[in-house]
């Protein structure tokens, strides 16, 4: 087992730096790169049960502390995806993020994930801004819960749980336990609102957008520090990760592994690699044989 190597649920990954889903998890040929470039795991673009076109521009943009997006979970659907993906040969590094409406589209597309061979699943309780989907759906502990237990109970899958920033996130993450989830990854973009002061109105077309970037990392941080003192299960940070300094951090708050994501768009699929040998320094300089010793350590 080399310094990098982590185990979530039973499965091994041979870095702790995965791709956040959203970026450039859609096709076979980037996700096959991206894998290539260092990154330990890939987190799929989230995909619904039937395609969806999402929200009509504008709906992304760049500002000085990082990006608001408001796609609205565009996409062709998930027999589509895992069509273009069965044959990848890194099934257990490829985890399928799922963004149902309800229990029985979560757990449709979970079936057909395990039958095109793929080890996990994350489920998508964290998007803020599309209706009836991601953190609007949290708020719903029966989908959230039987979505798990159901997915758990039918299939050999891992289920990842991805949720947003929220007051009951504690709360949250030890329902995901009761059920059976097998790891939580926390968070996703914070929901927003830019406004054009020449249109005089809200810039999105949606109105409400999620700020993600350097801007959101202390939160982040905060809420992966506050989940390893509530919940047992392994955490995967995520939020404004830009260096290997930034890993590290999630990892002492009590992350187990990080997924980037908006930071590819400074640095490029580089930024996996450039990651990698930063943590590896780091743990070796400080006498750490592997992440799992630091994970957590700025509780004790």
């Amino acid at each position: 087992m080399t310094a990098l190597e982590v185990e979530i649920a039973g499965l091994k990954y041979p870095s702790p730096v995965f791709l956040a889903s959203g970026i450039l998890g859609s096709s076979a040929s980037l996700i096959k790169r991206v894998l290539e470039s260092g990154a330990g795991a890939v987190v799929t673009k989230s995909v619904t049960l039937n395609p969806r076109r999402g929200h009509s521009t504008p709906c992304f943009i760049e500002l000085e502390v990082g990006y608001v997006n408001a796609l609205g979970l565009p996409n062709p659907g998930y027999l589509h995806l895992l069509e273009e993906i069965k044959h990848l040969s890194e099934k257990d590094r490829i985890i399928v993020s799922l963004a149902g409406s309800s229990t029985e589209e979560f757990f449709k597309m979970a079936e057909a994930v395990e039958e095109t061979g793929f080890r996990a699943v994350e489920l998508n309780f964290s998007c803020p801004h599309v209706k009836s989907y991601g953190l609007e759906l949290s708020r719903n502990i029966n989908v959230l819960v039987e979505s798990i237990r159901k997915i758990k109970e039918t299939t050999k899958l891992k289920v990842w749980v991805k949720l947003g920033l929220c007051d009951n996130i504690i709360e949250l993450a030890k329902h995901i336990e009761k059920a059976g989830g097998d790891a939580i990854v926390a968070i996703n973009t914070i929901k927003c609102v830019v406004i054009d002061i020449y249109a005089k109105q809200p810039y999105l077309s949606s109105i409400y957008g999620g700020l993600s970037g350097k801007a959101i990392r202390p939160i982040a941080v905060r809420c992966v520090y506050d989940l390893f003192r509530g919940a047992e299960l392994p955490i995967i940070g995520v939020g404004g990760i830009e260096t290997w300094k930034d890993a590290v951090e999630m990892f002492l708050a009590g992350a187990s592994a990080v997924q980037i994501g908006s930071a590819i768009a400074k640095k490029g699929l580089n930024i996996f690699a450039e990651i990698n040998r930063g943590i590896e320094k780091y743990l070796k300089e400080n006498g750490f044989k592997s992440i799992k010793s630091i994970v957590g350590l700025a509780h004790r």
